[in-house]
């Protein structure tokens, strides 16, 4: 890739950018030449709150290094104040070619401990977010002749270790996804998910576990220090920056791994083993299920991969 600037002339959107992760993918954006439209509702890590301080502060940032930016207060959760993020972009910077949908909550229980609050919540800004900002945004790229979608989904997605309705909002995300990169396969615009790692409001019980394993004489501060260093937001951003150049104009429909200096992909969910049964002799019989299956499609004997 050719030049200093590979984004320059290009307009972004980054959703739950004035903190952590999506901070540090807006500051990316925009030192690759970006102009960048910064939102985010200021909420806490839970969702409840607001304040316009975070996007505010990104944006000034972005222009105090040099770039061009414009802070959005707009909840994605709503769908008119989606549509209102995408004309924002456009009505500052004349188009739109990226967007990177980040803006996320969390709420740590077990699932007996939900209400329903907690799912309405945590599905409308996960989910509904990111569906209404690409609902709002594609039209648009459309005519600007292509662009980039960025979704961000949660290692709860394909490993979950407990919160129902986040590993709930990020595999619809991750579905959404699969879906639009299908879906807009000839128009010029690639879809692609990233599941980051990183030390950020949203793992601070990660954080106080980590302290406490350092108190208790189970992990040296060494190994402490040398996590957190893995775990800074900016290790993220690199793998969005090179999603939205023209040199990841083929890759779609991926789902990728990215933090602490490491970059992975996941596969797709494709069947494993198949049997077979001539659908004119009826239905299974149970009997013959609990002979055939387990010297068939579950022969290997091994737990499903997120149980290992």
């Amino acid at each position: 890739m050719s030049g200093e600037k590979p984004l320059a002339g290009r307009v972004a959107i980054v959703t739950g950018a004035g903190r952590g992760i999506g901070r540090a993918e807006a500051l990316a954006l925009a030192a690759a030449g970006a102009k960048v439209v910064v939102n985010d509702v200021g909420v806490d890590p839970d969702g409840t709150g607001r304040s316009a301080s975070p996007a505010d502060e990104v944006a000034d940032e972005i222009r105090h290094r040099g770039g061009e930016a414009f802070a959005s207060h707009e909840s994605v959760a709503d769908w008119a104040g989606a549509a209102r993020v995408v004309a924002t972009a456009v009505d500052r910077f004349a188009r739109l070619d990226i967007v990177v949908n980040n803006a996320g909550i969390v709420r740590q229980h077990k699932i007996e401990e939900a209400t329903e609050a907690d799912f309405d919540v945590t599905v409308a800004v996960n989910l509904k977010g990111t569906f209404a900002m690409c609902r709002h945004a594609i039209p648009v790229l459309r005519r600007t002749g292509g662009g980039r979608i960025v979704n961000t989904v949660s290692n709860q997605w394909a490993a979950p270790i407990g919160n129902a309705e986040y590993a709930t909002s990020k595999g619809g995300v991750a579905s959404l996804t699969y879906e639009l990169a299908f879906e807009l396969q000839n128009d010029g615009i690639t879809v692609n998910a990233v599941a980051p790692f990183a030390s950020t409001r949203m793992t601070a019980d990660a954080a106080t576990r980590d302290a406490a394993l350092v108190a208790e004489g189970l992990m040296s501060e060494r190994r402490l220090k040398a996590k957190e260093d893995r775990s800074a937001p900016e290790l993220v951003a690199p793998v969005v920056v090179y999603l939205a150049t023209d040199a990841a104009a083929d890759v779609t429909g991926r789902v990728f791994r990215a933090g602490g200096g490491k970059i992975g992909v996941y596969s797709h969910p494709v069947e494993m083993r198949t049997v077979f049964r001539d659908e004119t002799t009826g239905p299974w019989p149970l009997a013959e299920l609990v002979d055939l299956l387990p010297r068939t499609v579950l022969a290997d004997g091994s737990k499903a991969p997120h149980l290992l």
